[in-house]
């Protein structure tokens, strides 16, 4: 389905759900500092490390994508914080008929030092500065724009296909709040902490409107990081202490009440979230999907479509409204590239339902893989993404071999569903702790049950990661 509709701003929105869009037909060198997401607050970033676990390899998820997000005449350079396993590299362009980008390997310690380095004549940086100007890519790129990824630019003189300005705010969820507001979408009652010593008077005031739970969400998170979910607004005790002070490094905090089953007159809750790509001129929304969330909302996985659109189009199509409204604000804050807008939606005891957007993610995000990859490879298919940790270390040969002597393997032209491994994720061992797996199939029935024949032929811990 694809429809446009002209906005105020001149900035077009078009649906083209399943459907991949017209990315970049520019090449760029995209550097994958994933411990860049909170720009320089380093105790976020140490908390995302502590909870993702080998994070140093998750920018291997990028390695099958690149390609076909950035599809110049010209060759694309990937900057990782590891070496990528050699055995998928090869299952990628042998097996599934992708190309690949180039590759360099640059850890985030080097990476924050190239701020000091670029100044001076550390030879690693001069070595790593030669390649990047030697390259053909004529565009810089990341998984944000910050200083850092900004200075290389103008040391190089590349652009940017962001700011740094569009990146940051772009994912600043107290920006985002205040424009919803202000344009008159729902927002959950939101109580606004300049401070710690805010909180707890906040929260009073969420319960006396009758909410039993909040969360507390700093204007930066990703994966859970930022947000801190306060189960039980009768106990409050504790909660100034328990909110850490550079949860406030890039504006006041969003207080907000918990929307949930069995209160207000909700009877179900959901997740589902946009797929949008930002270009110079316009958002395309061209996915939807259903992220999978932990108990504390951390993101384990998606799912599209959401199943339970098939019988609600009014749904679907208030989800795309908002979507391309919260497009429109990000596109005037001046990012560019792909993104995510996230939502939950309440089912109301009247058969209704009510849309909130709850972020944005201005960056490539963990449904933009499987959501490239699965609209490239099987553009009316259903698609699941989940991660699944083994019970110990397994050599990457291994794995492929076991999903393949399974015939569990996607083949393109060969399979009607199968399950892609995305991404291996790699310990100081070498060896494979955990991974990330895309299971497509015509039928969302399908993709579940490929994911449970994919557990027993592996050795996975039993539940998923």
């Amino acid at each position: 389905m694809t429809s446009s509709i002209q906005t105020s701003q001149d900035v077009w929105v078009r649906h083209s759900t399943n459907r991949l869009p017209g990315f970049w037909g520019e090449n760029a060198v995209f550097v994958a500092n994933l411990l860049g997401l909170f720009f320089g607050n380093e105790a976020e970033t140490r908390m995302l490390a502590e909870e993702v676990g080998e994070v140093d390899s998750y920018g291997g998820r990028l390695l099958p994508v690149i390609d076909l997000l950035f599809a110049g005449p010209e060759r694309n350079l990937l900057v990782l914080e590891r070496d990528p396993d050699p055995t998928l590299s090869r299952y990628f362009t042998e097996t599934a008929g992708l190309t690949l980008p180039d590759l360099e390997v640059l850890s985030h310690q080097h990476y924050l030092e190239l701020d000091r380095q670029l100044g001076a004549t550390d030879l690693r940086a001069s070595c790593f500065l030669e390649t990047l100007k030697n390259h053909p890519a004529a565009r810089l790129d990341g998984y944000v724009t910050d200083r850092t990824l900004s200075a290389l630019a103008d040391r190089l003189g590349m652009p940017t296909f962001s700011s740094f300005a569009g990146s940051h705010d772009g994912n600043n969820k107290w920006l985002l709040h205040r424009y919803l507001e202000s344009v008159g979408l729902p927002t959950p009652m939101t109580e606004i902490a300049e401070s710690p010593a805010e909180i707890t008077d906040c929260l009073e005031r969420l319960r006396g409107a009758a909410y039993s739970s909040a969360v507390v969400k700093a204007p930066m998170g990703a994966s859970g990081i930022g947000l801190i979910k306060v189960e039980d607004l009768s106990v409050r005790a504790g909660m100034d202490e328990a909110v850490p002070e550079h949860f406030f490094t890039d504006g006041p905090c969003l207080v907000q009440g918990w929307i949930k089953k069995g209160e207000f007159g909700v009877s179900r809750v959901h997740s589902p979230s946009a797929q949008l790509f930002l270009n110079e001129d316009g958002v395309v929304i061209y996915d939807l999907t259903e992220q999978i969330l932990s108990h504390e909302s951390v993101h384990e996985g998606n799912e599209s479509p959401p199943p339970y659109l098939a019988d609600h189009d009014e749904w679907r199509d208030e989800l795309l409204r908002q979507a391309g409204e919260a497009g429109k604000w990000l596109h005037g804050r001046g990012y560019r590239g792909t993104a995510s807008a996230d939502f939950l939606l309440a089912e109301n005891e009247d058969g209704g339902a009510t849309v909130y957007v709850c972020e944005l993610n201005a960056r490539v995000t963990g449904a933009t893989y499987p959501s490239v990859l699965a609209r490239h490879f099987m553009p009316d298919g259903v698609w699941l993404l989940r991660n699944l940790r083994f019970t110990k270390p397994v050599p990457g040969a291994e794995l492929m071999e076991l999903l393949r002597s399974a015939h569990d393997l996607f083949v393109p032209g060969q399979s009607e569903a199968g399950v892609m491994p995305l991404n291996f994720n790699t310990g100081d061992d070498g060896l494979v702790h955990k991974g990330q797996f895309l299971c497509l199939a015509p039928s969302s029935g399908g993709s579940k049950m490929l994911l449970e024949m994919a557990k027993l032929d592996m050795p996975c811990m039993p539940d998923r990661d």
